[in-house]
């Protein structure tokens, strides 16, 4: 018989060999795999060869996918925050590669009526010569409207702040005749009482290039100045006093003001905000003065009849809320496109710009078109064709 003493040893003997078993049993399971954090894979950049078609907005065409993977524009400064933005991003849905030289809208119109380009942009209406030109070289040719914007007049002025200088039209007009040639004036001391402006000589800026933004400013002042519509007149160049400044596009305008103590000029309000440069209070048709403001730009094309071919100047609106110097900006681009490829990609870019691509612009400072300009873009955009046969329909 087992002692006592024996059996306890044989318990401790089983239980040992118990756990080993279990322990051996274990090491035969395959261990459950860790859980890793989920990952969203960028999506890859579109292949040349096959780029994705832009998601449409509610109620727009589908639109094909590109034919072409590049295009080349060149023409108006005044958008080309915009544009830049616009390009980047629709190059990141479809791959397709925008070259837009801001070159003034001058150069905008020469260059698509040269053929040298795929589009043009300008904030100036062709003139009657320049149109002429435009068709006898490739046929007839739209003015599609892509956004809106305002025009500030800057200034630089020791301890004037940005907002605080009053002007009327009348009295910016005599200063780009030169007519009034120091800030002292009694005309503009009499706008701003509590200003204390100094007896220095104005140094008067404009834009030495063909410009859509010139031809706004001027398009303004013609209508406020007898004088100026008789001498000067509305172009994108003309003839300035001889004792004025001239900066080549927005970005020289604006830094021109920034060097010249004493210094006044005109310039997109993106680029007066982007340089912090100060800028004037103008009062408007009804006599309200007014900064220029995105509330300003819309309420600028509130109740205006547009027309089917869009050439239409905004410019000191009878509207209250408008500031008075408000342009559209336009896409230059022909009905008869010689290149299918290309047609067909210059109007899917143009469908996506005036829809989808409408959310960049009021954070740059643009306006959105509205609903009636939008109308009348898609008119125009569905008018573009390849040997007769329409590059895009509903």
């Amino acid at each position: 018989m087992l002692t006592k003493l024996t059996q306890k040893w044989l318990l401790v003997l089983v239980g040992a060999l118990l756990v080993a078993s279990t322990v051996l049993a274990g090491c035969g399971t395959t261990t459950p795999p860790v859980t890793q954090p989920t990952t969203t894979t960028p999506p890859a950049t579109p292949s040349a060869t096959q780029s994705p078609t832009p998601k449409p907005t509610s109620g727009t065409p589908i639109i094909p996918s590109p034919a072409a993977t590049s295009m080349t524009g060149a023409g108006a400064t005044f958008p080309q925050y915009l544009y830049t933005k616009w390009f980047e991003v629709y190059n990141g849905l479809t791959g397709v590669k925008v070259n837009y030289q801001g070159v003034g809208s001058g150069g905008g119109i020469q260059q698509i009526t040269a053929g040298t380009v795929d589009f043009g942009a300008s904030d100036g209406i062709m003139t009657v010569d320049q149109q002429a030109s435009a068709e006898t070289a490739g046929g007839p040719i739209l003015h599609i409207p892509m956004t809106s914007g305002a025009e500030a007049i800057v200034y630089n002025l020791s301890g004037i702040a940005s907002g605080q200088l009053k002007l009327t039209g009348d009295v910016l007009a005599n200063i780009y005749l030169t007519n009034i040639k120091t800030w002292n004036d009694p005309a503009i001391t009499a706008l701003n009482p509590g200003l204390n402006l100094p007896n220095t000589p104005i140094a008067v800026v404009h834009r030495s290039d063909g410009s859509g933004t010139t031809y706004i400013f001027t398009n303004y002042l013609t209508k406020v100045s007898p004088e100026w519509s008789t001498k000067i007149g509305n172009a994108t160049s003309v003839s300035w006093p001889a004792s004025t400044i001239g900066g080549s596009g927005n970005a020289g305008v604006a830094g021109q003001v920034q060097q010249l103590p004493g210094a006044i000029g005109y310039v997109e309000l993106a680029y007066a905000v982007q340089n912090n440069l100060a800028y004037a209070q103008l009062k408007n048709a009804v006599g309200t003065y007014l900064l220029p403001t995105l509330g300003g730009t819309t309420a600028a094309s509130i109740g205006v009849t547009l027309p089917d071919d869009m050439k239409i100047m905004l410019t000191n609106s009878s509207n209250g809320d408008a500031y008075p110097i408000v342009g559209f900006t336009w896409i230059l681009a022909y009905v008869n496109q010689k290149d299918k490829a290309k047609g067909q990609t210059l109007v899917n870019m143009l469908w996506w710009a005036i829809h989808d691509g409408q959310q960049y612009a009021t954070p740059l400072l643009y306006a959105p078109l509205s609903s009636a300009a939008v109308n009348k873009a898609e008119n125009e955009i569905m008018s573009i064709k390849y040997q007769g046969q329409p590059l895009i329909t509903r």
